[in-house]
């Protein structure tokens, strides 16, 4: 609440406030140096605040409350030359699990992960996908009521973004509140149930998925054969071209806008393969709440 956090000149949180529930996979969005990783660090305690309080649960956060939590930093935070499920167990006895609690669980985790015939190497020994594995395991092995992950999805092949995704709904389902950042927008859109965005350290945008993306201007999307720009759309008053994807045109529509009037427009540009009513991508949300 009013997170406020100065670096000399540079403002990096500007009485930044919002609120997440538990049950919930939230996309935590916003451009680089928008204030995402600070405002990570200090739900953590690890950079000091001019102002304000975060609170979870009612509760001011100190650090028996942050034992709760799990976090999956930017820099991650994995000791590369110690063995992997000897780490996961410390980690685990730092979060209050008893030995027993923290070898099971570290063992079931890898498990699932498909690393436990790995659980004797050393971290630096795995590729990156399956080190990105480890650092969510150490933030999921106690059972967090909050994980807070910076880019957990960033280098990872469409499989292991399938594979931590499923995990982060799971997590949600289960009734914990997953909070992560990321600029695989597509991606955000696919697994979170809510979104923040913030720019220049305050909040800009926040809100269920559903609803930003249904809210707004009328979106059309338009294919034309052996179109690639969308070009003819600037000659249709009312209309403003959105985005180009592999020849797919994303349009918004004024109000007044006829879609009879842009589907002529189409035609005489060529053979219209695509014409219909669209809701907004996330993407969309996100370039138009930083304009």
């Amino acid at each position: 609440m009013g997170l406020t956090r100065r670096f000399g000149s540079l403002t990096a949180l500007d009485q930044l406030s919002f609120n997440v529930s538990a049950g919930q996979v939230v996309g935590f969005l916003g451009p680089n140096g928008a204030g995402k990783t600070t405002t990570m660090r200090a739900i953590f305690g690890l950079t000091d605040l001019e102002s304000g309080r975060v609170r979870w649960n009612g509760a001011d956060v100190d650090s028996p409350l942050r034992r709760r939590f799990g976090y999956m930093p930017e820099e991650r935070g994995l000791y590369p030359g110690m063995r992997i499920a000897d780490q996961l167990i410390y980690i685990g006895r730092l979060h209050g699990m008893s030995m027993d609690a923290a070898h099971q669980a570290t063992h079931e985790w890898l498990d699932r992960l498909g690393l436990n015939d790995r659980a004797n190497d050393k971290v630096e020994s795995l590729s990156h996908g399956n080190q990105q594995r480890v650092q969510l395991t150490a933030a999921l092995l106690h059972g967090p009521e909050l994980v807070i992950l910076d880019e957990p999805l960033a280098g990872l092949d469409p499989s292991g973004i399938d594979e931590i995704g499923a995990i982060l709904v799971e997590q949600a389902q289960a009734g914990c509140c997953v909070l992560f950042s990321s600029h695989q927008l597509d991606q955000v859109e696919d697994l979170c149930e809510s979104v923040i965005i913030i720019d220049h350290g305050h909040l800009v945008v926040t809100g269920r998925v559903d609803d930003l993306a249904t809210s707004g201007s009328r979106r059309l999307v338009v294919r034309v054969e052996g179109d690639r720009t969308g070009a003819w759309a600037s000659d249709v008053e009312g209309v403003t071209l959105s985005e180009v994807t592999g020849g797919e045109v994303r349009l918004i529509l004024d109000e007044h806008v006829d879609t009879d009037v842009v589907l002529e427009a189409a035609r005489r540009t060529g053979r219209v393969s695509e014409f219909v009513m669209r809701r907004r991508r996330l993407s969309e949300v996100f370039r138009e709440a930083l304009q």
